[in-house]
């Protein structure tokens, strides 16, 4: 399953890749559907299970979810869902919440009311040893120390 996401429309496609063929589809585009605006969530969802419908039909209950380069979010994680929800690739909605079952529930030890603050990483000077600088030269003296040291030079001829 291919998806593609505008601004303001969504589209999923079925593509067979061996025979180079579009097995089904769905879009906001299509006015049967009934949908207002394609660019939200809800619009994203019903496409979800349009497309599973179809699939199903079609006789395909297994698909290989390819997002286009999309973040795994937003209206894309919508449609996706929307169409597991419907029949499609029902083994992942089993194995997702098994897995959801098996994880630990998170223990107590964070302050209540906020994030735990990571310790502060040292920089590359704070993190260097001090007998690693032993064999550079001194640092160059300040500005008023340089005035002190200078000797007026006689204007001559």
């Amino acid at each position: 399953m291919a998806v593609y996401r505008s601004l303001n429309h969504i589209y999923a496609q079925l593509i067979d890749d061996e025979k180079a063929q579009t097995l089904a589809s769905a879009s906001t585009t299509e006015k049967t559907l009934g949908v207002k605006t394609g660019g939200n969530i809800e619009a994203a969802k019903k496409i979800g299970q349009t497309i599973a419908e179809r699939a199903l039909a079609a006789g395909i209950s297994s698909v290989v979810f390819d997002r286009g380069g999309y973040l795994y979010h937003g209206r894309v994680k919508a449609l996706t869902d929307a169409a597991r929800a419907a029949g499609l690739n029902k083994n992942e909605v089993v194995e997702a919440e098994a897995a959801e079952a098996e994880e630990p529930a998170p223990t107590e030890t964070a302050k209540p009311g906020g994030k735990q603050k990571s310790p502060k990483a040292k920089t590359k000077k704070e993190a260097a040893p001090k007998e690693a600088n032993a064999g550079q030269a001194s640092p160059k003296p300040k500005r008023a120390e340089m005035k002190d040291s200078v000797e007026p030079v006689e204007a001559g001829g």
